[in-house]
């Protein structure tokens, strides 16, 4: 996965959002990344996706040929609960891998799919 530093493509972020590495998350091994802090912007926040999530949103998208929000929401609701953000990084990581394609609010393609959905 991208190597810390990575900036990681958001559809509407202000500011940059960027991979720290591996860490803890909800008691999980997680990918850690940094998120804006628009009142203290040399110390952003720091948030999490755990590996098994991201590996059971993976498995989704690569079935279904798409991930949305309302799957996200369903599926993965102590991820999505700790804030929304948490489904455009998960989107955003797949796009790093150069497999996703952001579609459009709450939906991420899977680039062979694009207009086959």
């Amino acid at each position: 996965m991208a190597p810390p530093g990575t900036i990681i493509p958001k559809p509407r972020a202000q500011g940059d959002f960027r991979v720290k590495g591996d860490g803890i998350r909800r008691g999980q091994r997680a990918r850690i990344y940094t998120i804006p802090n628009h009142k203290i912007p040399a110390k952003p926040h720091e948030k999490g996706i755990g590996f098994a999530e991201l590996e059971q949103a993976y498995a989704e998208f690569r079935q279904s040929g798409r991930l949305t929000t309302e799957w996200f929401k369903l599926h993965l609701s102590a991820c999505y609960n700790e804030g929304s953000c948490n489904f455009t990084t998960v989107g955003g990581l797949f796009i790093l891998l150069g497999e996703a394609e952001y579609e459009r609010p709450g939906v991420y393609w899977l680039k062979t799919k694009i207009g086959h959905g």
